[in-house]
């Protein structure tokens, strides 16, 4: 990829059909973007709601297309979202 990475905050919702057994699934997908260099930080929210994480990508539609490809999408059980986040330190 050529270009500047932003931050990209992904927001995981658990829907009334949340099956525990994407965990394992989604915690791989977040592994290869970590060895990518493409995950900041992820974690769970304390509510158990579902959680969030910040990737870094090009544009929207790439960091859309890697949360997309979370299997806590592709398998239905959380409404993901993604926002271009312009955090300060």
């Amino acid at each position: 990829m050529s270009g500047e990475r932003r931050r990209y905050l992904v927001l995981a919702r658990r829907t009334a059909a949340f099956d525990e057994a994407v965990i394992g699934p989604h915690h791989a997908h977040l592994d290869a973007l970590r060895g990518q260099g493409r995950l900041e930080l992820a974690g769970p929210f304390s509510d158990r709601s579902g959680g969030a994480y910040i990737v870094r990508a090009g544009s929207l539609a790439e960091a859309e297309a890697i949360a997309f490809a979370d299997p806590l999408h592709v398998r239905g059980p959380s409404e993901v979202t993604v926002h271009e986040w312009n955090a300060a330190p």
